[in-house]
């Protein structure tokens, strides 16, 4: 099982921090059923909106620390297919929302890791109380699920207790609260000081927090418990946003270090069109299309995991470009060293010293396979 190499190999101990992400994969093209009009993620901005044709993915990834690359990854290890409601309509099922998606692999996770401390984190596309009430309620451990929350959430009191012989049905929550924006500007709010120290890649930052636990409750919705955190910039350069926790024991600053993380996934998702032949596909059964690209995402953490292996015994050096200086090894380092282990064994395996002799210098040959690695 990929997910159980992943935690042998870089997370023996500690939570399984688990990244649950969608994204598109452009594909045109009549025979291809459960293709559907999305937003353009790349594409869009706020001031314009792209919409494209294509299939939706939902990916769970194991967000782990890579020793020889200095810095954390997003390693997918399932991939599920959410096709479009329309889909869902011809074909004569209901239609399944990203959020029931991403519950039930989540649930799968849970059963492989019955006692393992699981931290789901997404975003606000995931924020809905449905899904969160699952992740409470699984068993025999629940799954603590980070995403952020809307500054307007009708967020209340717990329910007071039950007085003895009272009738009725037990209330599910207590007075409303004020909103998370007013909070943010209330004087009386205190904000502790809070240091993340990969703040979306642009190394340490301080930023301040303020949290509370309230009961997030919406009219024919589960009640959920939860531990809300305002984040807020000192120096002013991103406007104050709001995180939910289902933990309600978590503190506020490893909340906040547990949510940054999940932008490596945006990274992995650029990686795999751009180095794994992602969207390059000309097939279109469904049966192939549900193969293909679970397993062209797999294989971003498989060639991990191999390079891995040979950079634990010597770090390579870091391939540099006169107009891109990097300090650090890659994607496409890690599967430049990966091809080239594979070709030096299967193409460019040294012949008898009995009958031939090679007449290409050594030399050449190793920077042609280089070269080879990178162009490939």
């Amino acid at each position: 099982m990929l997910l159980g190499l992943l935690v042998k190999t870089f997370l023996a101990d500690g939570p399984l921090v688990i990244g649950v992400d969608e994204t598109l994969e452009r594909r045109w093209g009549k025979k291809i059923a459960a293709k559907g009009v999305y937003r353009d993620p790349v594409r869009s901005t706020h001031e314009r909106f792209v919409k494209a044709s294509g299939l939706r993915w939902v990916c769970l990834m194991l967000l782990v620390p890579v020793p020889w690359a200095r810095r954390l990854w997003a390693l997918p290890f399932l991939s599920v297919l959410a096709p479009s409601e329309r889909y869902s309509a011809r074909q004569g099922k209901r239609h399944k929302k990203i959020t029931d998606w991403a519950r039930q692999m989540l649930l799968l996770v849970r059963r492989w890791w019955p006692q393992r401390e699981i931290v789901a984190v997404a975003d606000c596309a995931y924020a809905s109380l449905r899904l969160l009430a699952s992740c409470q309620r699984f068993l025999p451990r629940p799954v603590t699920f980070i995403t952020r929350l809307r500054l307007d959430a009708a967020l209340y009191d717990p329910a007071p207790p039950r007085r003895a012989g009272q009738i009725g049905r037990p209330r599910l929550k207590g007075e409303r609260l004020p909103n998370l924006s007013l909070v943010a500007e209330n004087p009386s709010t205190v904000w502790a000081p809070a240091t993340v120290e990969d703040w979306y890649g642009s190394g340490e930052r301080t930023v301040e927090v303020a949290s509370a636990t309230a009961v997030w409750y919406s009219t024919g919705l589960p009640a959920v418990p939860i531990r809300w955190v305002l984040v807020r910039d000192p120096k002013g350069e991103f406007a104050t946003q709001a995180l939910v926790c289902t933990e309600l024991g978590a503190r506020p600053e490893q909340i906040v270090r547990w949510f940054v993380l999940g932008w490596q996934m945006e990274t992995t998702f650029q990686e795999a069109p751009r180095h794994l032949g992602m969207e390059t596909q000309r097939q279109w059964s469904e049966l192939a299309i549900r193969r293909t690209t679970p397993a062209l995402l797999g294989l971003f953490s498989i060639v991990t995991l191999l390079a891995h292996r040979r950079m634990t015994r010597s770090v390579q050096a870091v391939r540099q470009a006169s107009w891109y200086r990097k300090s650090r090894p890659t994607f496409s380092d890690a599967l430049a060293l990966v091809r080239k282990e594979l070709w030096a064994h299967a193409t460019f395996r040294g012949s008898p010293a009995e009958t031939d002799t090679i007449k290409v210098p050594r030399g050449f040959v190793e920077h042609l396979t280089e070269t080879l690695c990178y162009a490939a």
